[in-house]
């Protein structure tokens, strides 16, 4: 698998991020928290707890972003 990460910008995620960015990230997107965690999305996990749809983007660094929606 080749990456070009040239042809796709990083995409920030965080809590004014909105749904359907969030629901349009991909396994290998660059994405950021715009604080200490940068890096290649490996996994998505996304959950209900019924007041928030949670968004769990753990990167091939093994770090995880959470944002909650």
């Amino acid at each position: 698998m080749v990456i070009d990460f040239y042809s796709k910008p990083m995409i920030r995620l965080n809590s004014e991020t909105p749904s359907n960015v969030l629901q349009d990230v991909k396994i290998g997107d660059l994405v950021t928290d715009t604080f200490s965690k940068t890096g290649l999305v490996e996994e998505i996990e996304v959950t209900d707890d019924g007041l928030y749809r949670i968004y769990k983007f753990i990167l091939v660094t093994g770090r995880i972003i959470t944002v909650k929606k």
